[in-house]
């Protein structure tokens, strides 16, 4: 009989070559300014530049993607000397939780780095963590490694329940049996730290907020309907979106939105489908091209027979990002969404998915998302 391959230990050969890769681009970003300095030349980092000038929309792909601009971050240059100095600072700290095989937290690397600059009044090399996490960002780009693969974790934000049982960092959990809190989805969702055991589900249904992925648990959606069912907390952080990413990707799963009709919603909706303007250079890892928008949509005030107490009326801000996201080239030429959201601007409000409560308590569990999936009625 042919020996069972040892899963762990191919995992871990993968998991020390992608670390040997990562360490090797930090040495080789030491190496050139090393090699500038000893040669008098100028001594920079080359930064690609993370704006929305430099995003390329891949209409045949269906994602974002970055472009091809970069920009120099120099040491003798005022302006930038001390963005250089907590990149270098960064990439050490960097090199070192690889050595040590350890990771840290975002708010653990700002501190990590964070002391008084030598020779001044009392000058911090971190203002705060925004900036931090803004070179870290930086970083990222410039050696085309993603957080995980520089030992770097944020917060958790995100659930998940349903007919699905995995594996996370060597503890088997069956997401089935995880009571009215759910599986907290971790930072970090890579096929090193999680693994797909067993699925039975036809598709997954991401609702934008806990308090709604609350009601759809209480009434055991998932289990009616064999579906996954997670959350994001809002805006989805990057393991939620690679965790929908790998779902979709791997498993062969639908991904279903459920999203206040708000250009809000629309926009989540829109990073989680094509990507983000700010982790362009992520969209081939976190970008679902064929995620359903199943609502709420702008109609569902009349046909759903809502009251009027449902209504939050748009203000300017609003108005104004709503005719900046139909001005995407991903939604422009979209007749559907076109028609969305000039619909909304119409009724001159916008409204959460709670709202459909005051039909009844369970009124978007039993009724509303069921009947949009048994009709198709989406928008993609």
């Amino acid at each position: 009989m042919a020996k069972k391959p040892n899963t762990n230990s191919t995992l871990s050969k993968r998991i020390k070559s992608r670390d040997k890769e990562t360490l090797g681009k930090i040495v080789n970003l030491a190496d050139n300014v090393s090699k500038s300095a000893s040669k008098g030349a100028d001594i920079a980092i080359a930064i690609p530049t993370r704006s929305r000038s430099n995003t390329v929309w891949n209409k045949k792909r269906g994602i974002l993607e970055m472009g091809t601009a970069i920009a120099s971050r120099e040491l003798f240059n005022l302006s930038q000397a001390k963005q250089f100095m907590q990149t270098i600072l960064h990439g050490n700290s960097i090199r070192e939780l690889i050595e040590a095989e350890k990771t840290l937290s975002l708010r653990g690397m700002f501190y990590k780095a964070l002391h008084t600059i030598a020779g001044t009044k009392g000058e911090k090399t971190f203002a705060g963590q925004d900036e931090s996490d803004t070179i870290l960002e930086d970083l990222e780009v410039s050696l085309c490694s993603l957080r995980e693969e520089l030992h770097i974790y944020a917060k958790k934000r995100g659930t998940m329940i349903g007919n699905i049982t995995i594996v996370d960092s060597g503890d088997e959990i069956d997401c089935r049996h995880m009571g009215s809190g759910g599986y907290a989805i971790p930072s970090i969702t890579e096929p090193n730290v999680i693994q797909f055991k067993k699925c039975e589900a036809k598709f997954v249904l991401h609702v934008e907020k806990d308090t709604v992925w609350g009601r759809f648990n209480e009434d055991r959606f998932w289990q009616k309907h064999n579906c996954i069912l997670t959350e994001g907390s809002g805006q989805p952080p990057r393991g939620v979106r690679r965790l929908l990413r790998r779902l979709n990707e791997e498993l062969g799963l639908p991904i279903y939105c459920l999203l206040d009709c708000d250009p809000w919603g629309h926009y989540i909706y829109s990073v989680i489908k094509q990507g983000s303007i700010a982790l362009a250079f992520e969209s081939e890892r976190l970008a679902i091209p064929d995620a359903k928008f199943i609502g709420v949509r702008a109609r569902d005030y009349a046909d759903c027979g809502l009251s009027d107490d449902v209504q939050i009326a748009l203000s300017d801000t609003d108005l104004k990002r709503a005719r900046e996201i139909a001005a995407y080239p991903w939604f422009k030429d979209h007749r559907g969404w076109q028609k969305e959201i000039a619909q909304m601007q119409k009724n001159g409000f916008k409204m959460e998915v709670e709202s459909l409560i005051t039909k009844d308590i369970s009124y978007v569990t039993e009724e509303y998302v069921p009947e949009r999936l048994k009709k198709k009625d989406w928008l993609d």
